[in-house]
């Protein structure tokens, strides 16, 4: 059944299709669903965290360099298209390059809008995973502004009357906030101590919104975790392969720590009264 069912995730950034749902799209491809990415900027304005690649060639070609990186990801984690929205990276808030004519969180409203829309009713996906409206203390403009354009999208790509120039229109069932739970938090962090190491995580990651309440989707990614781990070595330029953070425990310690990937149903709202989920496309029909 899953053969028939298309996904579609939207990201902000190179990079962020690997830390948020990657396992997901990994077990959903190998089920025969079509899998797409929509990539808001060209991360242009991401620094390079890994020493080996802060180089001059690379920091003077970065958004090439890190179109290039998101497309080995990409085919690693499963995406059979990868499309860029064609927006310049807007940086962290209130930096200069907030204000650059052609950045992602500066363009105006609807016309971001309708380039959604046009890949919306291109794609036709029957499942859009999105951000979150509470993103803890990050609030990244460009993390922002892929929430706030994703409603609006699905609601002008359902409307017949809306531009029909940007193709035939269609509904799209289901919409899904990615989150990084708390419990998938605390395990990491109770594995470091466990094993007698420092843990990267501090006590503002105990402070987040998005906590387990809000979860209503636990996807089991057994068997594709590896994933996680080799999307984001992909992107040489943003992550350093000697992270605490994202590599400081032993492979196997990690491969195995919280095999799920949890959601909360944005659309249609969840009722509070139904069974959590363990598959995105409950629900839907072929």
């Amino acid at each position: 059944m899953h053969s028939s069912f298309r996904l579609l995730s939207i990201h902000a950034h190179p990079d962020d299709e690997a830390s948020k749902g990657s396992a997901t799209v990994a077990k959903y491809k190998s089920m025969g669903v079509k899998t797409v990415l929509v990539c808001c900027t060209g991360g242009e304005e991401g620094e390079i965290l890994n020493p080996a690649m802060d180089r001059p060639e690379v920091r003077e070609n970065l958004g090439a360099v890190r179109h290039a990186e998101l497309a080995r990801a990409a085919e690693i984690i499963g995406y059979d298209t990868v499309h860029m929205l064609g927006y310049r990276d807007s940086g962290m808030a209130d930096t200069e390059a907030n204000s650059h004519p052609d950045c992602f969180a500066a363009a105006p409203f609807d016309e971001v809008v309708d380039r959604l829309v046009a890949l919306l009713r291109a794609e036709r996906p029957h499942v859009v995973v999105t951000y979150p409206d509470e993103q803890g203390a990050y609030n990244h403009p460009d993390h922002v502004r892929v929430h706030d354009i994703t409603h609006p999208a699905v609601e002008r790509c359902a409307d017949g009357t809306h531009r029909p120039d940007l193709g035939a229109p269609w509904s799209v069932p289901k919409v899904y906030y990615s989150s990084w739970s708390r419990a998938r938090i605390e395990a990491r962090h109770q594995a470091f101590l466990d094993l007698g190491l420092e843990s990267p995580y501090d006590k503002r990651w105990f402070e987040r919104p998005d906590t387990d309440q809000n979860i209503t989707t636990k996807v089991p990614v057994d068997g594709f975790t590896e994933v996680r781990r080799e999307g984001l070595l992909a992107h040489a330029t943003q992550i350093d392969p000697e992270s605490p953070f994202w590599f400081g425990l032993p492979i196997e310690v990690d491969l195995a720590l919280h095999p799920v990937d949890d959601y909360r149903l944005a659309r249609p709202k969840w009722n509070g009264d139904q069974p959590e989920e363990t598959d995105l496309f409950t629900g839907i029909e072929p």
